[in-house]
């Protein structure tokens, strides 16, 4: 019911729009965010869209540098610019309807997509 484009191979220093669009339920009235995860790591947090009160969070890994984003038809977006070699990961869209609930733990949320790979090369 997720869907994630928009990865790639890039150079360092270069951007990436990522998208995420849903299917089958609106997701406008969820918490939504990103992911990612490399391999034998765990997958972690990245930013959100909070349902809680309609405000954005970020990692510090990536404070600064992404931004997420919606738009009016439930389209979740990842801006990622000045992309490192570290950010190179598996990255994930996943939605939750909790309210008061860790936006930052994978537990959280329901419903995941099925990833798309972000290559970051020196």
């Amino acid at each position: 019911q997720l869907e994630e484009s928009g990865g790639g191979l890039v150079q360092a220093g270069d951007s990436l729009t990522l998208s995420c669009s849903a299917s089958g339920r609106t997701f406008m009235a969820y918490t939504m965010a990103w992911f990612r995860q490399v391999p034998g790591k765990e997958r972690e947090f990245v930013a959100a869209f909070r349902k809680k009160d309609g405000n954005t969070a970020h990692a510090d890994s990536v404070k600064g540098r992404f931004t997420i984003s919606r738009d009016n038809e439930g389209t979740l977006f990842l801006q990622m610019n000045s992309l490192k070699p570290e950010d190179t990961a598996v990255y994930y869209c996943a939605g939750g309807a909790f309210l008061l609930g860790d936006f930052r733990a994978i537990g959280s949320y329901t419903y995941w997509g099925q990833g798309t790979q972000v290559t970051v090369f020196s």
